[in-house]
């Protein structure tokens, strides 16, 4: 499975995934999934060691479509990465909380 839909991405968030943000910072401050760690597509090759081996990535962007094709690339690299359907504009549009700038939780 290389993609998920939000209800069950919002079931492993409540559950303490981890969550991969693959879009630019200014992005990612101005709303993201809390607890999202940020590592903006054109980085995540050379930060790839960062990433968890023991536990799923759940890796999201604005709409789905970069976070679909880094999660492409982390499962030929090995790891166990699915790309969240709709993105934190789906997010958001659910009416879930997002954190702005460093961190801190407001509804959408």
């Amino acid at each position: 499975m290389q993609e998920i839909d939000l209800e069950t991405f919002a079931r492993a968030h409540a559950a303490g995934a981890y969550v991969l943000d693959v879009r630019e910072p200014g992005e990612y401050v101005s709303g993201h999934v809390p607890g999202a760690v940020l590592m903006p597509v054109g980085a995540v090759a050379d930060r790839a060691a960062e990433l968890p081996t023991d536990a799923p990535i759940h890796v999201i962007c604005a709409s789905g479509n970069r976070s679909l094709a880094v999660t492409g690339a982390l499962q030929r690299a090995g790891y166990d990465a699915v790309s969240v359907s709709g993105g934190t504009s789906a997010w958001r549009l659910s009416g879930r909380a997002v954190a702005t700038g460093t961190g801190a939780a407001r509804s959408a």
